[in-house]
Formats: C-alpha cells, structure tokens, sequence
C-alpha cells in the first residue's frame, strides 16, 4: 500500500522547511530514500501521485492463449496448463483477467 498524496507534500514541505534529510524522515516514519525518490518524482512528474500498478503476464501471452482456445475449445484447464507450461490455476486467473468463460454447453450433447 503506498502513502497518499497529501502525506508526501507534508513531508517534502517539513524537508524544504530547513530540517534535514534525517530528521524528516525519523518524524514522519519513512526511509531517507523513499523522502528523496518522492521529491525527485515531484520535479520530474509535478505530482505526488503513487504510480499505478502494471499489470503483468509472466508466462501466459493472452494472445497465444486466446488463439489456443479458439483452436482448442474443448481442451481441460490441464491440458492448456501442460501446454503453456503452468499450473491450472495460472489458467484460470489468466482466464478470468481475459474475462473468458469455460462453461461447456450441454446441448450439443442430446437431449437429457
């Protein structure tokens, strides 16, 4: 979790008020570096903003994945796995980030 906005200006407000690195950062409970890469990201950005998070794809390319349903629409959350060389529940978060059901349907199957 990262620190709000109006916490960091009260900080670089109290560093630029004359007190030392040091002293800031005992009285607001932070690192000496973390007081220095938020000033150096307010010159850089202008704001205090936290950067927002990326979201990451580590082993499963949504395209191949995507493209490998559409050619395997039958295929087991164990057999993509095999596939993709992962675990099935790395299938299934990828597959709801790509907010992609595996539901099958039933009523190719005939009447029950």
């Amino acid at each position: 979790m990262s620190y709000d906005k109006k916490f960091r200006q009260r900080a670089i407000e109290y560093w630029e008020e004359g007190h030392s690195l040091l002293a800031t950062a005992q009285v607001f409970s932070v690192s000496d570096r973390t007081l220095q890469n938020w000033k150096k990201q307010l010159k850089e950005t202008g704001t205090l903003e936290p950067k927002k998070r990326k979201e990451t794809w580590k082993k499963i390319d949504p395209d191949k994945l995507s493209s490998y349903l559409e050619e395997n629409p039958d295929a087991y959350l164990k057999e993509i796995a095999k596939v993709f060389g992962c675990t099935d529940t790395a299938i299934i978060k990828a597959l709801r980030r790509l907010k992609i059901s595996r539901k099958k349907n039933h009523s190719l199957q005939g009447n029950r």
